[in-house]
């Protein structure tokens, strides 16, 4: 998959304009919205029955990983702002991938493949439409103070 994103530079100069604690959050904001989207698909994609009866349903978006996911982070030094979509139920990787008792029935990547495009289509939209509003914001706050 080949995408382009236009408009990165004056992107990123306006985020410059704003404080950290701003720019995490409106990435959070965003990410947010753009994993809904994936993670809704993949809902529906999950296969429903006796052997994955709570996997439909299970799938969300969260900054918060188990003990382990949030170790690995750690060790890579990951600072930025990340935004996990997927499973909370151990079910849902057998399902994927299969195991010696029962096919695989992939719905997560299916699920990707269908959302990748309008994900980051409302990333590259939002991001620069909050960050519009909250330079914007920042320039009055400044305005009044100076005053």
């Amino acid at each position: 998959m080949k995408m382009e994103f236009h408009g990165g530079k004056e992107l990123e100069a306006a985020l410059q304009e704003l404080k950290l604690s701003t720019r995490k959050s409106i990435a959070r904001r965003v990410l947010k919205r753009a994993g809904a989207i994936f993670a809704e698909r993949a809902n529906a994609l999950a296969p429903k029955g006796r052997g994955s009866p709570n996997l439909s349903g299970s799938y969300g978006v969260t900054t918060r990983l188990n003990k382990r996911q949030a170790a690995q982070a750690r060790r890579e030094g990951r600072d930025d702002v990340f935004m996990y979509a997927g499973t909370n139920d151990p079910a849902g990787q057998q399902q994927e991938f299969g195991n010696s008792r029962h096919v695989a029935q992939p719905h997560a990547r299916p699920a990707f493949d269908e959302t990748a495009r309008p994900m980051f289509d409302l990333i590259q939209d939002e991001m620069a439409v909050e960050v519009e509003k909250s330079v914007a914001r920042a320039r009055r706050k400044a305005a009044r103070a100076g005053k």
